[in-house]
């Protein structure tokens, strides 16, 4: 494909809404369902991130309607998440809030550069064990990011860590106003929980903030809320950007788009393995993200990602196209018009038992089952990404989690590659005991080579071998000079070398590199053992005269 047929198709068209008219009401309903699973989510990452619920609204508005109109997937649903607050909220304690739109621009440039060069794709090289370990790691991370607000004790003076903060919560806990806080939160994990079972369609999250705000306003509880919020979006403008800020920042911002890219196409992913609107594109899903984490920084929003959560319930809910996700934002922006005095009311720790929720949600104990049970590499790479994420960084867990894997595949391989002297075919004539016949297979590269070397450079008392190269099925530089020092060692010992079987892609690389060569003469290739053995047979009977 040429490049300018790629930049084509990372961008909007037609096509994309060519269901409407037949699933507009649906698409019309599920965007509305969306919108309020979405709206005390979008409120509640605001606050965690400690951005702010405008942040989070802005984001939920801005983001997600720029992403599902620029996306690479039909059904996709974007906005901030919990992943995303896991790596802001160190950010925006450390440098201020005022960083959102530096980090939103930088991180967004980067992801919009990912699509085009079509890296789309790269998350099909993390592990399942691994994306399972950072989900478990993110889903602990929220929940404990929640407990000052859960035991009514502000969030900032704390360490950025979400495990020791809370430890640090716990020592300033003020009772009985943290009897206030526990109780809201209890309140809202009941409903939440409670709501299914009456009907899967009840939006228990919504109604449990809804009942708690009104208890609380009513009986004017102790319980920290919102605070106030605009009547309406703020107004675009370019985030202040100086040197020396863009320099400390690129280190979270890399860190920042990393994060979008891969829970954006992870989150694609499985929406189109679990709904019949066709294929995602990931590297116009990229662009798409990038876009929109740009355009939440220009209204002082958070970067944005795709939400499996919020996708999951509009796949359910029937979506078809992008009018659902463009439906949700419309809904949550006539939401901050309208009803912005009634949100700042809701108490914050409301908003903690929903993502106390959330993140309990987030775990399946039937998958985190499967995993420890399936290998014990498996196991590993899961509880080293968890751990990791929990105790120091989402994208370090990520990335070691990826480098061990690599450890543990190439590990395998290099046991499966194997080398077996073999008994000469057919019956046995004088002078076959000076004829050793090997037969390689597997993969011979780098981390398998030497073994192989080592086993068929110590024969002895031989005057011919033969190497069967044919169930060889990875062949890198370093097996064919393996190859080649095996072939010259053995010949200057005065052994003849047989190669059968060479496959025909490794023949350009073996003569590269001097395997060829290295034999007394190229007639010494075979493609027939028989011919080989043959061959080697002559030789031993001229040696024996």
């Amino acid at each position: 494909m040429s490049a300018l047929g790629h930049l084509r198709d990372l961008l909007p068209s037609w096509a994309d809404y060519s269901q409407l008219r037949t699933s507009w009401r649906r698409d019309l309903v599920a965007g509305l369902t969306v919108g309020v699973v979405a709206l005390p989510l979008a409120l509640a990452f605001g606050v965690s991130s400690g951005a702010g619920a405008e942040a989070g609204l802005v984001t939920a508005v801005v983001a997600g309607l720029v992403a599902a109109i620029f996306g690479g997937s039909h059904v996709q649903v974007s906005g901030p998440t919990g992943a995303m607050v896991v790596v802001l909220a160190p950010v925006v304690a450390t440098h201020g809030t005022g960083v959102l739109g530096p980090v939103c621009l930088l991180a967004g440039i980067v992801v919009v550069l990912a699509g085009v060069l079509r890296l789309g794709r790269a998350v099909a090289l993390i592990p399942w064990p691994v994306i399972e370990g950072f989900t478990l790691g993110i889903a602990v991370i929220i929940f404990l990011q929640q407990v000052p607000a859960a035991l009514g004790v502000p969030a900032a003076g704390h360490d950025a860590n979400a495990l020791l903060a809370a430890w640090q919560v716990l020592g300033e806990v003020s009772w009985p106003d943290a009897a206030w806080s526990l109780g809201a939160v209890g309140v809202v994990a009941a409903v939440m929980l409670l709501a299914p079972r009456v009907h899967p369609a009840l939006p228990g999250s919504l109604i449990a903030i809804v009942l708690v705000t009104a208890v609380a306003v009513v009986a004017d509880l102790p319980l920290s809320t919102i605070g106030e919020l605009p009547a309406g979006l703020p107004l675009p403008a370019l985030p202040s950007v100086d040197l020396p800020l863009v320099r400390e920042l690129i280190a979270p911002a890399l860190t920042v788009a990393a994060l979008a890219a891969i829970e954006s196409l992870l989150s694609a992913r499985v929406a189109a393995t679990h709904s019949d609107t066709g294929p995602y594109d990931g590297d116009r899903e990229l662009v798409g993200q990038g876009l929109a984490s740009i355009a939440a920084g220009f209204f002082g929003g958070m970067p944005a990602t795709g939400a499996i959560a919020r996708t999951a319930v509009n796949v359910r809910s029937g979506a078809r196209t992008r009018l659902a996700a463009v439906v949700h934002a419309v809904f949550l922006f006539i939401v901050v018009v309208a009803a912005g005095s009634v949100v700042s009311r809701i108490p914050l720790a409301a908003l903690a038992g929903v993502l106390m929720v959330t993140a309990a949600r987030m775990v399946s104990i039937s998958v985190v089952r499967s995993v420890l049970m399936a290998t014990r590499a498996a196991a590993l790479l899961f509880a080293l990404s968890a751990l990791i994420t929990i105790s120091v960084d989402l994208i370090y867990a990520v990335g070691i989690g990826i480098a061990v894997a690599a450890v543990i595949s190439l590990r395998a391989l290099a046991r499966a590659a194997g080398v077996h002297r073999e008994e000469l075919p057919g019956p046995a004539q004088p002078g076959d005991e000076h004829i050793a016949l090997f037969r390689i297979e597997g993969s011979l590269f780098f981390a398998a080579a030497e073994r192989v070397l080592e086993r068929v450079a110590s024969i002895q008392d031989v005057d011919v071998v033969i190497l069967r190269l044919s169930g060889v099925q990875v062949l890198d530089a370093t097996g064919a000079r393996v190859l080649h020092e095996l072939i010259v060692g053995l010949e200057r010992r005065g052994i003849t070398v047989l190669v059968k079987g060479l496959q025909d892609r490794h023949v350009a690389l073996a003569r590269r590199v001097g395997v060829i060569s290295a034999l007394q003469d190229e007639s010494h290739l075979f493609d027939d053992l028989a011919a080989a053995v043959r061959s080697g047979r002559q030789v031993t009977g001229r040696v024996a005269r």
